[in-house]
């Protein structure tokens, strides 16, 4: 049987929005784990719990550029009468030998040093003389403009209490604590968690490969001039980007015209850098749709992409299937540009999420009071309509009309609207579900 015949069995059927996403996701498995470098893991989903090999801090570190001291010492401290302390040393961050802070003593510490043996406390610079023998200090001077500093005498003004101004070892997290669980996407956060701990690789879902390509000989590069009957291609751009968003690796192929042949060519030069195909325009019942002249015909060896009509506007004529020998998922999505995007919200974005193994993989839905009516929506079709969404209130308002070329209400509206298949027209006030693009 090739993948003519299996169309035609199914030509007259009208899918369901559900039905096609639940056929497009039981058919895409999360893909294989790999060890990936750190700053490559980022924005993947990683697959193994981590814990905390070594406690962090590992050791007692001062919070503040001062003098370790012994709390005794400065007890009665005040600018009027100050302790006199002896500086010992310096202490900065990455020290290795440490001075042994002993009665009457003060080492010259730095932000993040470790607290030398003997301190108890470390007191701000501010509260000093800085080794200056004058008021109150500012800030330390330069070791290099001021290296006197790092012995000498310090006159302290305040008293302090032990341990201030110490971060304790562990104190952000113990040894064997759970750093991070399976299933967190790895954002800068993550990431410097992770380096901070000491993990120079990850086991993560690597980030889906998803090549993007238009279709139809009018289609012009952007920055190119138009000719009669031309138009900039503009749906590559943004199903690239809305890929970019959802979290995969996006690759823009440009417009191929309307030539069976060398869709056919492009798309086998593409697979193998591909993890999901998608494709805008040619899916319709045109003379000259050459997606689906294309792929319906494809032997079951070479895969089969079905070409069906949905119960949705815009977006009714949509295509899927796995194509090529490792079965790559490839959705055929409608060329006019918002018919593309809501069919990319609907179907494609679910689709990548899965590949990356995310517990959640569809847009949040809100409840949300319509600020306008709706005066006519298809019976029997699930229609999606551009909405600016107010959470504060809880209202969302229709931008632009219904039509599926509208791409500058797409680019104002930040959600769409659902208007379910029973429902033909909706009064200002009423409730609907809104889709959260943001």
């Amino acid at each position: 049987m090739n993948g003519t015949t299996g169309q035609t069995s199914h030509q007259d059927r009208v899918w369901s929005v559900a039905e096609h996403l639940d056929d497009v996701l039981s058919k895409i498995h999360p893909l294989d784990p790999i060890e990936l470098q750190l700053l490559d893991a980022q924005g993947c989903v990683l697959v193994e719990d981590v814990s905390v090999p070594v406690a962090l801090p590992p050791f007692d570190n001062s919070s503040m550029d001062g003098y370790a001291v012994r709390v005794a010492d400065v007890a009665g401290a005040t600018e009027e009468f100050p302790a006199a302390l002896t500086v010992i040393g310096d202490v900065a961050a990455g020290s290795g030998e440490l001075p042994v802070v002993g009665p009457g003593e003060a080492a010259r510490i730095m932000t993040g040093a470790p607290v030398p043996p003997g301190a108890e406390a470390v007191v701000p610079v501010e509260w000093t003389d800085g080794g200056t023998g004058e008021g109150p200090a500012a800030a330390m001077r330069h070791h290099s403009a001021a290296p006197q500093d790092a012995t000498g005498e310090v006159r302290v003004h305040r008293p302090v209490v032990e341990r201030a101004h110490i971060r304790a070892r562990g104190s952000d997290v113990s040894a064997g604590e759970p750093a991070l669980q399976a299933g967190t996407v790895l954002g800068p956060s993550q990431i410097g968690l992770l380096a901070a701990i000491g993990r120079g690789t990850v086991t993560v879902r690597p980030r889906p490969r998803v090549v993007v390509m238009s279709t139809g000989s009018e289609l012009v590069q952007p920055g190119e001039e138009l000719g009669p009957g031309e138009i900039h291609d503009s749906n590559s751009f943004q199903l690239t980007a809305a890929a970019r968003d959802a979290g995969a690796i996006a690759y823009r192929v440009g417009a191929v015209a309307d030539d069976a042949e060398t869709l056919r060519a492009t798309l086998e030069d593409q697979l193998i850098r591909a993890d999901i195909l998608v494709t805008s325009g040619g899916v319709s019942v045109g003379a000259y749709d050459v997606v689906k002249e294309t792929l319906a015909d494809l032997s079951t060896d070479e895969g089969l992409v079905e070409f069906r009509k949905l119960a949705m506007q815009p977006g009714k004529p949509q295509g899927f299937g796995l194509i090529g020998p490792d079965r790559t998922p490839l959705l055929a999505l409608p060329g006019n540009p918002v018919s593309s995007y809501v069919s990319f919200e609907l179907f494609v974005r679910p689709a990548i999420r899965t590949l990356m193994g995310l517990p959640d993989v569809h847009r949040p839905i809100a409840r949300a009071e319509c600020t306008a009516a709706i005066a006519s929506s298809p019976k029997g079709k699930r229609q999606f309509l551009r909405g600016s969404y107010d959470p504060a209130a809880g209202r969302v308002t229709p931008v632009g009309g219904a039509g599926s070329h509208l791409i500058k209400a797409m680019a104002h509206a930040n959600a769409l609207i659902i208007v379910p298949e029973d429902t033909t027209e909706l009064a200002a006030g009423g409730a609907v579900d809104v889709v959260l693009l943001g």
